[in-house]
């Protein structure tokens, strides 16, 4: 609810107007679920590092937990681009690369972790790994035709900034939530 609040009341932008603000939602719901998914690699390693030296972890479910939350995350911000698309480039141009990217890694993050469900933890740590390792690259190669580049720090627009990281923050916030609860699933299905 919080987030639906402070996203309503978001600040304007001279070029976009109000549009702004599907803009800003967009833009925060991408950088959670990179914050997740770069949780998941990390816990991923640690997980990998304790399975080698023969320690038992929780670390797996973790990874486990985060991955699936990224997950989320990146599905549900499709449509709030497609919103931000509509809204601001007045249609749909489903032909921008960062758009297809985004729909590849969907496609594939959710076989992925249909696919790890059936096995031990420690998998979802490797792969974890290497989802977060290949979107890291295929975001850093895609280029930008009509999307630009980090629009919110690549300007001096502070006060955009500011209340840009505070919306992050909120949204982060629930997001540790979605973790805890996919994390939860994870201990009661070992009990």
């Amino acid at each position: 609810i919080f987030v639906v609040i402070l996203s309503t009341l978001g600040l304007s932008e001279a070029t976009l107007g109000s549009n702004a603000r599907i803009v800003y939602l967009h833009g925060v719901w991408v950088w959670v679920s990179l914050i997740a998914f770069l949780g998941a690699g990390i816990s991923g390693v640690f997980g990998i590092f304790k399975k080698l030296k023969g320690m038992p972890s929780s670390i797996h479910q973790w990874s486990r937990a985060l991955g699936r939350t990224g997950l989320l995350f990146w599905i549900t911000y499709l449509p709030l681009s497609l919103w931000a698309m509509e809204s601001n480039w007045n249609g749909l141009f489903l032909a921008e690369p960062r758009w297809r990217l985004a729909v590849i890694f969907a496609i594939g993050g959710t076989l992925l972790q249909i696919g790890l469900s059936f096995l031990p933890a420690w998998w979802s740590s490797f792969w974890n790994i290497i989802y977060i390792l290949a979107l890291s690259i295929g975001v850093g190669i895609t280029e930008n035709v009509l999307h630009p580049a980090n629009p919110i720090f690549n300007s001096n627009a502070w006060r955009i900034q500011l209340f840009f990281i505070g919306l992050l923050l909120l949204v982060l916030a629930a997001a540790w939530q979605v973790v805890r609860f996919f994390f939860s699933l994870e201990t009661y299905k070992k009990q």
